[in-house]
């Protein structure tokens, strides 16, 4: 049996710690005893940039804005899917994340944060959306476990109301907002059409392999300029299992 290394530990801004563990080439960030993300499941992370990517083909030099870094496969498939004129800005809350970025993990990102399109902050990513009005193409958020939030009760701000408020006015004109989530959530589908988008919802696959758990994406546009029309969905059942994930802004 292959053995579990402890690689490292990390404090989360406002509480709690994160571990680092490594199983052979198999890398697994935990809190606790919950598995938050692993490195074998990367399918919905990276469709969270490919299907916004489709919605900005016409953007020749797009400016994106990924909410977490994680074990890096959203900002890999941004790299690859928004083009050579791109220009992404990654925010990350815990500085350890960054460095098992750096350092541990450097095999996983496999070069993408030295890429010159690439910009990357230590900070909450609330606080950089409400920074700039008209200032991004796409935002992506892979912030802790979606909009109902485990490991930290500040992320919940950015999935409510006055959250999504900046975050459409942190867009530029026909820009989207992408979110991800371990489940449905028929709640912040609401919250999204109150807030004035209208909304995609995409049931995309935990693994590259289209095996494993079922996640959630939504590609929200400002309803004026939405280019498809809003799909409905059942809401998630009371107490539905969903998959943790960071605690942090990130």
């Amino acid at each position: 049996m292959i053995p579990r290394i402890l690689i490292d530990t990390a404090a989360i801004p406002g509480g709690g710690s994160l571990r680092l563990i490594r199983r052979g080439d198999e890398f697994s960030i935990m809190s606790g005893a919950i598995e938050l993300m692993n490195s074998r499941l990367s399918g919905s992370e990276e469709a969270l940039a490919t299907l916004a990517a489709e919605r900005l083909r016409h953007v020749s030099q797009p400016r994106i804005l990924i909410g977490g870094l994680g074990m890096g496969f959203t900002l890999r498939a941004a790299l690859a899917a928004f083009g050579p004129e791109a220009a992404l800005t990654v925010v990350e809350l815990v500085p350890a994340v960054i460095a098992w970025a750096r350092g541990p993990m450097a095999e996983l990102f496999a070069g993408s944060l030295d890429d010159a399109r690439v910009t990357l902050r230590e900070a909450d990513v609330g606080t950089v959306i409400a920074a700039e009005k008209a200032a991004w193409d796409a935002i992506l958020l892979d912030v802790d476990n979606g909009p109902e939030g485990l490991m930290r009760t500040e992320n919940d701000a950015l999935y409510a109301y006055r959250g999504l408020g900046l975050a459409r006015d942190a867009l530029r004109p026909g820009g989207v907002l992408a979110v991800w989530s371990s489940g449905v959530d028929g709640d912040f589908t609401q919250r999204l059409k109150d807030s004035g988008f209208a909304v995609q919802e995409v049931a995309t696959r935990a693994s590259v392999k289209r095996r494993g758990a079922r996640h959630t994406i939504w590609l929200a546009t400002p309803a004026a300029e939405a280019s498809v029309r809003p799909q409905r969905r059942k809401a998630a059942r009371p107490g539905a299992a969903r998959r943790p994930r960071s605690g942090s802004s990130s």
